[in-house]
């Protein structure tokens, strides 16, 4: 068993958590819950495509094929290589597209996410051309034929798209922690969520960035890093989820986030523009009417005594 099947099983583990901690509340978060089963298909059908090839290099094709295992393996035409190259690009796709949406959902802007848009863009491009040479190939190196050199396109677009999300993502929880800190009656804090996000970008940096040195120097070990990537993108996803759950919910922790700024503005102004005493000046008249008389008996004279106090002030 090769580390990505361990890690695959782990994935499976945190997509059972994801679907509990979702479910829990018989309240189902739908998107939630629909990109966990997506990734979840996704890294499954990866795994059963890389088995079925290394059952047909290994044993089925090991003394018919031209060149032996090690020659198939090379062979980037081969259905099961082009299949694999296509569910790691959607999975990849539908991974950077939830950090790219968690990244508007912190920062509630548009303009924030027009760059890792473009990026995406770009990569989502580069995922659909390889797969396409790697069918029209005939052999030779992969790393210098055009296939080769798309694949390295699209990991240098998906390490870039990941640096700037996380990179975003990062800067916006913690400046917004340093402002709540000040003003928090409770003892909540986003430094955990902070630490989730950072490892799981770390985590998820380091393989690629792994990857593409690999692409780079034309070493063989990329076969290797490409199959324990899969199983990182749900990973990561799911226990971020999972964290942010278990931190009273999303909605809770944007209504602290957006509450506490708020607050700390008025608070601000409360400093700039202070309350200062406001001063009253009131006039006292005392009527006395000496006459007794019903309505209507308007045309009846009466003695009045006006008196009149004035110069009486307060504070408030």
């Amino acid at each position: 068993m090769t580390p990505s099947h361990r890690s695959s099983g782990f994935s499976v583990l945190m997509f059972i958590g994801t679907i509990w901690t979702s479910t829990y509340k018989r309240d189902i978060n739908r998107p939630i819950a629909l990109v966990a089963i997506l990734l979840l298909i996704l890294s499954t059908a990866y795994l059963v495509v890389d088995i079925i090839s290394l059952e047909n290099g290994l044993v089925k094709y090991r003394d018919t094929f031209p060149g032996g295992p090690a020659v198939y393996f090379q062979d980037i035409s081969q259905p099961m290589f082009v299949t694999k190259t296509v569910i790691y690009a959607l999975q990849t796709m539908l991974g950077d597209g939830v950090l790219i949406y968690r990244c508007y959902v912190v920062w509630q802007s548009v303009w924030v996410i027009i760059l890792p848009s473009m990026l995406w863009c770009t990569t989502s491009v580069a995922s659909l051309i390889g797969p396409y040479y790697d069918m029209q190939a005939t052999g030779g190196d992969f790393y210098i034929n055009p296939a080769g050199q798309w694949l390295t396109v699209f990991f240098a677009f998906t390490l870039s798209t990941n640096f700037i999300t996380s990179g975003l993502l990062v800067y916006r929880i913690w400046t917004i922690e340093c402002k709540v800190s000040t003003i928090r009656a409770t003892n909540g804090t986003l430094m955990p969520i902070l630490r989730v996000f950072v490892g799981g970008a770390i985590m998820y940096s380091v393989m690629l960035f792994i990857m593409l040195i690999c692409f780079v120097c034309s070493n063989n070990a990329s076969v290797i890093i490409h199959d324990m990537i899969m199983p990182i993108i749900p990973i990561a996803f799911y226990m971020v989820f999972i964290r942010i759950t278990f931190r009273n919910s999303t909605h809770d922790y944007l209504s602290m986030v957006y509450g506490a700024e708020s607050n700390a503005r008025e608070r601000r102004n409360s400093r700039q523009y202070p309350t200062q005493p406001l001063q009253i000046h009131i006039s006292q008249w005392a009527h006395t009417d000496g006459t007794s008389y019903g309505v209507g008996n308007q045309d009846r004279t009466s003695t009045r005594k006006m008196e009149s106090t004035e110069g009486t002030s307060c504070n408030v």
